[in-house]
C-alpha cells in the first residue's frame, strides 16, 4: 500500500499548518488542495509547500466546495502513483494520532473504504449532532443495511482504483454532500466499508463552511436521488443480503 494524505483547504490558514505537521509526523506525504482560498491562506499554503518536497499543492481557480476539492486531490494522488489516499480536514477537528490505526486497517483490507466513526465531546453544536441522525437513517434506507454507522466523517482512507472508477462513472455532489454520497455509492458498488471510532472535536475558534440552508437543501436532494437509485438497485441489494449458501443454491 502506497498512501498519501489529501487535505482540502478553504481559508483555514491559521489551522492548516498544525494539521500538516501532524500528518507529516505520521510519515505521510501530503497533497494540499487550495479550494479558492483568500490571499492570506493561499500564501500560507505556498510557504508550506515550498518548505517540504513531500508536500504537493493543487490550486483550484475557484471555490468548488469540499467535495470538489477532495475529488481533485484524489485524482492528483492517483496521478502521482499512490494506491490509497487519507482524507483529513484542515481545521484540526480530526485526531491525527488515529492515522496509524486507519492505515493499519487499510493495509489489512486494501480493497475497502476505511473510515472514522466519530466520538464527539461537548464541543459539537447540538444542531449538527441531531442533524446527523437524520442522515444516518436515510443512509440505512438507501443501503438497506445498518453497516454504515456514520457516513459524514471526512477522516477516511480511499482505495484509489475503485474510487476513481466511481468518480468517472457518476457526478457526485461537490459540497458537504460528497462524503455521504461517495460512501453510499461505493457500498452499492460492492466495496466493503470498515469503520473505527475516532475522537472528533469542534475548535471553539474554528471556521465552519457548512451553510445551513444551502447544504441542508443539497443533502436532502442527494438523499432523494439516492433513494430512487436504491429502488433501481433493489434486487441486487436484496440478493447480497442472502447468505452465501442460499445464493449458491439459487
Amino acid at each position: 500500500m502506497n498512501c498519501c494524505a489529501v487535505i482540502p483547504v478553504y481559508n483555514h490558514g491559521e489551522a492548516v499548518g498544525a494539521v500538516v505537521q501532524a500528518v507529516r509526523q505520521q510519515g505521510l506525504p501530503c497533497i494540499l488542495v487550495d479550494d479558492g482560498s483568500e490571499p492570506g491562506c493561499a500564501a500560507v499554503l505556498d510557504t508550506l509547500s515550498a518548505s517540504d518536497p513531500l508536500l504537493t499543492l493543487v490550486r483550484l481557480p475557484e471555490n468548488l466546495g469540499k467535495g470538489g476539492a477532495v475529488m481533485a486531490g484524489l485524482r492528483q494522488a492517483a496521478s502521482l502513483g499512490y494506491s490509497h489516499a487519507l482524507q483529513i480536514d484542515a481545521d484540526g477537528q480530526h485526531d491525527s494520532t488515529d492515522i496509524p490505526a486507519l492505515l493499519a486497517l487499510a493495509s489489512a483490507h486494501p480493497d475497502m473504504l476505511i473510515s472514522g466513526r466519530p466520538v464527539y465531546d461537548d464541543s459539537i453544536p447540538k444542531g449538527r449532532l441531531y442533524g446527523r441522525y437524520v442522515t444516518h437513517v436515510w443512509v440505512w434506507i438507501n443501503t438497506l443495511s445498518l453497516s454504515i454507522r456514520d457516513s459524514m466523517c471526512g477522516f477516511r482512507v480511499y482505495p484509489l482504483a475503485a474510487t476513481l472508477t466511481l468518480l468517472d462513472q457518476v457526478s457526485l455532489g461537490r459540497r458537504m454532500d460528497f462524503d455521504i454520497e461517495i460512501m453510499v455509492r461505493l457500498h452499492w458498488q460492492g466495496i466493503g466499508i470498515v469503520q473505527m471510532p475516532t475522537r472528533v472535536r469542534y475548535p471553539a475558534d474554528g471556521i465552519s463552511h457548512f451553510k445551513g440552508l444551502l447544504d441542508n437543501a443539497l443533502i436532502s436532494r442527494m438523499h432523494a436521488l439516492l433513494f430512487f437509485g436504491m429502488l433501481l438497485r433493489l434486487p441486487l441489494l436484496l440478493w447480497r443480503k442472502l447468505p452465501d449458501r442460499m445464493r449458491r443454491e439459487t
